[in-house]
């Protein structure tokens, strides 16, 4: 024995080795990509800059180019009136030397008055000579100074640490994972966090072979994220968390483990009445199954012997839960669940359809008669609705009704608590308590079903939830004020 526990404990040591070797060689490869990867941002960055500086050298240039021929263009305007002023007094100047040659001094005096008038009106006389505009381009200059000290300084942005599950402050309840985590040190460049999560059946740390994918959740601003609407169809799920700033992701968390209990079933069709028609979790009422299945069901009985067949020859819940039994019969219309409940607290849900006539819920030791209906055995424990004319809702054990005076909710949650011998129904929606059976369970229990005229949807993989289990602690703290047939079977 000691020899087989070293031996043991080599092949796990050695399995470990190999996961580490296998997560080795994946942060080898990983290294290489990233690298490249931060490259190509990088080239990404600079050529990005490049362009910004181009297009601002593009902007700044096509100013200065406007400014010069708005500048040209005034000088040229005020060249312009120039010369048509010299042209102008180049006239009257010719004009005032012709006058001076008139001889007649009455002619003269009206010659040089209308000389007078004309210099005194002449454009030469208006003109600015200032030009309107300097030559001077020096108010379109920049300074760089500012921007060639930023390039300068620029550097890598520190990359933000691991952040630190604290796995005290996580919680898993109601079909919900909640994380909480925290950063080693203050850091206010951190610009959100990353999850990332995975389901597991191992409870070690992540493995790289036969593993799911991690799921994301991205851009979390708190230091907290729910987890919710699952389906706890595995019995672990792995955890990590990153921490992102602008620029940079950091590394991931250390991963952590959380245990998700939860109780999955299938419906066992090899158990099914032949009028229902079953697929996984759910069961249809038809009433046409019967008759297609009766030469079936004579040859499987006939060629059936005691012994399970060899492939059913297992240790497994699911394979012992189902047995060698024979279909259910007569006016059971039963099917049964192929996991059987041995031990622990267990919870999951039922939902009808709004035409259903009738049907049961409930749970049965293993290997009923296939005549049997839930709750009219010792061994079966159920509550019933009948919407056959009038509405009836009823808890049945051992062929004993006792009528539930509440309305019928349109889920039920069934709790089932094995080694407490308890068994309780709740409204699921409220989680309203709707009834609840005591008793010292004997044999495993198998979730059961009884559908006339309708169909039922089971939900599995489903977590007790915080309000039931409050209720059971309330209820168990109030001794006797729960009935239950079992006292009166």
């Amino acid at each position: 024995e000691t020899l087989q526990r070293i031996v043991s404990t080599l092949v796990s040591k050695n399995d470990e080795i190999h996961n580490f070797i296998d997560m080795l060689n994946h942060t080898i490869s990983n290294v290489q990509v990233n690298s490249s990867n931060a490259i190509s941002e990088l080239d990404e960055e600079f050529d990005g800059l490049y362009s910004v500086l181009h297009e601002m050298k593009g902007s700044m240039a096509n100013t200065i180019q406007q400014e010069e021929a708005r500048k040209i263009q005034a000088l040229q305007d005020q060249l312009s009136q120039c010369s048509h002023a010299l042209e102008s007094s180049e006239e009257l100047l010719e004009l005032a030397v012709q006058s001076l040659d008139i001889k007649n001094p009455a002619k003269l005096l009206e010659a040089a008055r209308q000389i007078k008038d004309s210099v005194t009106v002449a454009s030469a006389f208006r003109l600015s000579l200032k030009p309107k505009v300097s030559d001077s381009m020096a108010h379109l200059m920049v300074d760089f100074a500012l921007e060639k000290r930023m390039l300068q300084a620029v550097k890598f942005l520190p990359v933000p640490k691991a952040p630190e599950i604290d796995v005290a402050a996580c919680l898993v309840a109601d079909n919900c994972i909640t994380v909480s985590w925290r950063m080693p040190e203050e850091d206010s460049r951190i610009d959100h966090f990353v999850l990332e999560y995975r389901k597991t059946n191992f409870d070690g740390l992540p493995r790289l072979k036969g593993e799911q994918h991690w799921e994301l959740i991205d851009y979390i601003k708190a230091t907290q994220y729910t987890l919710s609407g699952l389906k706890f169809d595995t019995k672990y799920v792995n955890l990590r968390v990153q921490a992102c700033n602008k620029a940079v992701a950091g590394e991931y968390s250390d991963p952590v483990t959380l245990e998700t209990k939860a109780f999955v079933f299938s419906l066992d069709s090899t158990s099914s009445h032949p009028n229902l028609k079953v697929e996984d979790t759910y069961v249809e009422w038809d009433p046409t199954g019967g008759k297609g299945q009766e030469k079936i069901k004579g040859k499987e009985n006939k060629n059936r012997s005691n012994a399970a067949s060899p492939k059913r020859a297992t240790n497994s819940p699911r394979a012992s839960a189902r047995g060698s039994r024979d279909r259910f019969a007569g006016e059971s219309y039963t099917v049964l669940g192929d996991t059987a409940v041995e031990s622990g607290q267990h919870y999951w849900e039922v939902r009808a359809q709004k035409d259903c006539k009738s049907y049961s819920v409930g749970v049965t030791y293993r290997n009923p008669g296939k005549f049997d209906q839930l709750g009219k055995t010792n061994s079966s424990w159920c509550i019933h609705i009948n919407n056959w004319l009038q509405t009836t809702f009823s808890a049945k054990h051992n062929n004993k009704a006792k009528t539930l005076d509440i309305p019928v909710p349109d889920r039920i949650g069934v709790y089932c608590d094995f080694d407490g011998g308890q068994l309780s129904f709740y409204n699921a929606n409220s989680k309203a308590l709707l009834h609840t059976f005591r008793t010292k369970f004997t044999q495993p229990l198998l979730p059961g079903f009884m559908i006339w005229c309708g169909g039922l949807t089971v939900s599995t993989g489903l977590q007790v939830p915080s309000a039931v289990k409050t209720l059971q602690k309330s209820e168990n703290g109030l001794s006797g004020s729960t009935s239950s047939l079992n006292n009166v079977a």
